[in-house]
């Protein structure tokens, strides 16, 4: 029987395998900022799930969750939220030209980057 945490495995396994490959080839986005985000993102998603699931709003099959709940929302909705939390740095770390493999450092030898005030 397919169960919720099944279906959020593969987004987190994805979104893991990106973060590495950013890491990899940028040199970030660092862990200490990632686990920022992540304990303000899940922080909120507790708070909002609780919310929508306590007041009806979205549901759960009882026999697809693993029972664990914060205290009305199941745990496996956190799942979204950390694939997100995870995936987001990464693809901004990869999409930024200035952290192209490469590239100068961000604001040193920029044309302009003096008259902006970044050294």
């Amino acid at each position: 029987m397919t169960t919720y945490v099944l279906l959020a495995v593969p987004f987190l396994a994805a979104a893991l395998a990106v973060l590495l490959v950013a890491r990899r080839r940028t040199g970030g986005p660092g862990w200490r900022e990632v686990g920022i985000g992540l304990a303000v993102l899940l922080a909120l998603t507790v708070v909002f799930d609780n919310v929508i699931v306590g007041v009806g709003i979205v549901g759960y099959d009882a026999s697809r969750i693993l029972g664990v709940r914060m205290p009305v929302a199941p745990v496996e909705d956190l799942a979204y939220a950390l694939a997100a939390g995870l995936l987001l740095p990464a693809l901004w770390r990869l999409t930024d030209r200035r952290f192209a493999r490469g590239a100068r450092s961000p604001g040193r030898g920029v044309p302009g980057a003096a008259e902006r005030g970044v050294r």
